[in-house]
């Protein structure tokens, strides 16, 4: 690659990715005297910052009693990493070796050789590119009950989830708490869901499953009001009036640059062996929503950070006599 910069220092430890896990990493492998770099990434896997960068108001991070905006916990942590020591890059990586010691990454504008690397690349909550989607997008429009069902916008709505899965499942559930009512969107004529998650989903007073039905685009003023479906089987359009609508159908890891180079499981996750964060590969480590499918928090993202910046410290420590 031509426009290639060499370096001939190498670093410590480079971090791939941001977000809760990646700025975590940063601040404990900063204040370790590490001197991380941080590639946040650009275009990549999303925005960097991560999937909280388009999310509104957060109420269920420690700290932050009235709620914050995702965006500005973000920066807060961006802030704190580079306060920290921590170097960051706002660069998408295109490529990395792990063939050998010390690892080569290389980004859209230089590569660099490092003895450590941590993984925080994230994953990608999987939309239904409904043509109104980007206008209703945290206006009604959501990929996680968890993250945005309590919002003052959602309590007390009808609300809809699409999907038919144990998280669909899950998240209706859930949802039953803010909702007045809850309303399952399965475009088969079957839950794919354990037979206990069925059996509570279909005895909830509180929820209504529609059989056969596909999203087909959202409306309102402003905020959502309701989402078009169409039947599966008959192809009748009709409206259905809910004040909020949740995709669960599921999240793609952000490890296509990795596949082939570390162990990854049947969906695209990245493999940590037992508690740590370790990988298949000595001195690579991975965090965050890119190893973690089933609870992607950012609280947990954060501490899967911290975990990663302690163990790569330690493992320096160990092999290369810091």
């Amino acid at each position: 690659m031509s426009d290639v910069i060499a370096q001939s220092v190498i670093r410590n430890v480079v971090i791939i990715g941001s977000g809760p896990a990646g700025y975590t990493a940063a601040i404990y492998a900063g204040r370790a005297s590490l001197n991380p770099l941080v590639f946040e990434g650009f275009q990549i896997g999303g925005i960097p910052g991560g999937q909280l960068m388009t999310t509104t108001e957060v109420e269920n991070f420690p700290g932050f009693p009235e709620g914050i905006m995702g965006s500005q916990l973000m920066m807060h942590m961006k802030d704190q990493a580079v306060n920290c020591g921590a170097e960051l890059v706002m660069e998408d990586v295109v490529a990395v070796d792990f063939s050998d010691q010390p690892f080569t990454i290389t980004s859209s504008s230089q590569s660099v050789q490092a003895h450590s690397v941590i993984i925080a690349t994230g994953a990608t909550a999987k939309r239904l590119n409904l043509p109104s989607e980007a206008q209703y997008w945290n206006r009604g429009i959501s990929a996680c009950a968890v993250c945005d069902g309590a919002a003052p916008i959602f309590r007390g709505a009808e609300l809809a989830v699409v999907g038919g899965g144990d998280t669909a499942v899950e998240e209706a559930l859930f949802l039953t708490k803010y909702g007045s009512k809850v309303h399952l969107l399965v475009r088969s004529d079957h839950l794919r869901a354990s037979k206990v998650m069925q059996q509570r989903v279909l005895n909830h007073p509180k929820i209504s499953v529609h059989w056969h039905s596909l999203a087909i685009d959202v409306y309102g003023e402003g905020i959502v009001q309701g989402v078009k479906m169409r039947d599966t089987i008959t192809n009748e359009e009709r409206n259905l009036a809910v004040g909020g609508i949740f995709y669960a159908i599921g999240h793609t890891p952000n490890t296509e640059l990795f596949a082939g180079q570390i162990e990854l499981d049947a969906t695209g996750y990245i493999v940590t062996k037992g508690k740590s964060t370790a990988t298949n590969i000595e001195g690579v480590y991975a965090c965050g929503d890119v190893q973690d499918h089933e609870y992607r928090q950012a609280v947990t993202a954060a501490g899967t950070g911290c975990m990663a910046a302690l163990e790569v410290e330690r493992w320096l420590s160990a092999k290369m006599a810091f």
